[in-house]
């Protein structure tokens, strides 16, 4: 019997939603908590034109990847299902931080069976390489499309962010112990 095949987006999902935050606020002198970032793009937080905006980005992500904060119950729950699961990490983090994120993983105690890093929030060609069965996402759009173009479910991890409605088959949940509940009735469901 084939393993169902879990596809997982890493930064906000994986890591803590908040992991931006004390950057933004020793880098641009702001004093914002995760519940002040309501859109998924950072940039209007900040008092810099976009182009700067990108730039500080591109000079920062390695760091800040490297030091990104597990979400609370990750670890649990992945370190639970890849005894069970194939987990392949599909992220918008480009190439060139591929051995920064193995190396989080295992400095994590992490595992998993594959990592894509495609450069981009366009996940939908990657999903379907990949044959996912179900994919666990924190960026609005990105689970709606998801799921409208590969009919599978997709797992929305709650942030103040991503709290635009959604359709029947993405399931908003507020913690990975909810998502290991959601996923435990599943998958004792789903027929391969």
């Amino acid at each position: 019997m084939k393993k169902l095949r879990f596809g997982i987006d890493i930064d906000g999902t994986v890591t803590c939603p908040s992991t931006f935050v004390p950057y933004l606020n020793e880098s641009f002198q702001l004093n914002i908590t995760l519940e002040n970032i309501k859109e998924y793009d950072l940039y209007p937080l900040v008092n810099v034109s976009k182009e700067e905006f990108n730039q500080w980005f591109i000079d920062n992500e390695a760091r800040i990847y490297a030091a990104s904060p597990l979400a609370e119950g990750a670890s649990y729950v992945l370190n639970k299902w890849e005894q069970e699961f194939e987990l392949y990490f599909i992220s918008a983090r480009s190439s060139h931080l591929l051995d920064i994120t193995k190396e989080w993983f295992s400095t994590n105690g992490l595992s998993f069976d594959h990592i894509e890093l495609i450069g981009t929030h366009h996940k939908i060609a990657a999903v379907k390489k990949y044959e996912v069965d179900i994919f666990f996402e924190d960026k609005h759009d990105n689970a709606v499309m998801i799921h409208e173009e590969c009919g599978i479910p997709v797992i929305l991890f709650d942030t103040p962010y991503n709290r635009d409605p959604i359709p029947e088959g993405v399931i908003r949940v507020a913690s990975w112990n909810e998502a290991y509940q959601w996923v435990t009735n599943w998958a004792n469901t789903s027929v391969k």
